[in-house]
């Protein structure tokens, strides 16, 4: 457990994170400006966010899963089955009346009986046309995760990469680790291409999102060639491009790494899988809308 300075300070970060009126803590309703779940929480805390589309949660079972999984890396489970968390969820929108925002979903005290279980709106930017247009720019970054596949709050290690943003004004920094290789973004996955490949690093090394994992399968069934492999720093001048996926930004491609221009926005192959991506995204929300999803009661 962390000691009680890292609580607080975990505490009023993540009570700057919920936004509009309502959150829900153990199944209750309390107002934003009631502090009592977020000042309860402690660690371990695991955490899964959510883009909700026209009131669908997006990809819900594949977060639901993950969320699971980063519970078990620790060697915990989760109390709260997936249909109370769906539940409240979708009350949590009713409530505050929003369709289109991310959710976050928060676990503490998961080696505790008690579980504290949080679902609240955050503050959500989602880039527009022109930004896709353009490409962002992306800065080297020398960090590790301690436990990459787990989703675990780490708002002291998250502030240390937010400073590192603003001082450089970059959109996203790129992980790099002991053997100057790139791992992951600290909020994406991380894609390189190189002539007809794309390459990743390995599933054991990063983050699993979920919008990687929906990547990958889209290369399968459009027969791009992809190869798990961690991309080394000297090597990003021979690179045709890359690009970030995640919750918030889709398929975002980068147009510099620190000082190196990349082609990112021109390369077909990116062009392709952006729009295969945005369209599986689509066809899943008018299914869950069609067939699943309706708002549940106020809790």
């Amino acid at each position: 457990m962390v000691h009680r300075e890292g609580n607080i300070f975990a505490a009023e970060e993540m009570k700057k994170e919920a936004v509009f009126d309502y959150y829900i803590y153990n199944g209750k309703r309390y107002r934003t400006t009631q502090t009592d779940g977020f000042d309860k929480i402690n660690s371990p805390c695991i955490y899964e966010t959510i883009r909700i589309i026209d009131g669908v949660p997006l990809f819900l079972e594949a977060h639901l899963e993950r969320l699971k999984q980063s519970a078990q890396l620790l060697g915990k489970q989760i109390v709260k089955n997936e249909e109370e968390i769906t539940s409240e969820i979708l009350a949590l929108l009713q409530m505050n009346r929003c369709n289109n925002i991310n959710v976050k979903l928060l676990c503490g005290n998961l080696d505790k009986e008690q579980q504290d279980f949080l679902v609240y709106v955050i503050e959500s930017f989602y880039p527009n046309a022109s930004i896709y247009k353009s490409g962002i720019y992306a800065v080297l970054c020398n960090l590790e995760r301690e436990n990459p596949n787990a989703k675990v709050m780490d708002f002291e290690w998250k502030s240390k990469v937010k400073a590192l943003l603003k001082e450089t004004g970059a959109f996203e920094a790129l992980l790099v680790n002991r053997e100057n290789c790139i791992t992951e973004g600290s909020r994406s996955n991380v894609f390189f291409v190189q002539g007809k490949k794309i390459y990743t690093a390995p599933a054991q090394d990063v983050l699993l999102g979920v919008t990687r994992t929906m990547i990958l399968n889209l290369c399968r069934q459009l027969h791009i060639e992809f190869v798990e492999k961690m991309v080394p720093v000297q090597e990003i001048p021979k690179m045709d491009g890359a690009f970030m996926t995640g919750t918030s930004v889709n398929v975002l491609p980068i147009s510099k790494i620190d000082g190196q221009p990349l082609p990112s926005v021109a390369n077909s192959i990116i062009h392709q899988v952006a729009t295969e991506y945005e369209k599986l995204m689509w066809d899943y929300v008018k299914d869950r809308k069609k067939h699943h999803f309706s708002f549940a009661s106020c809790i």
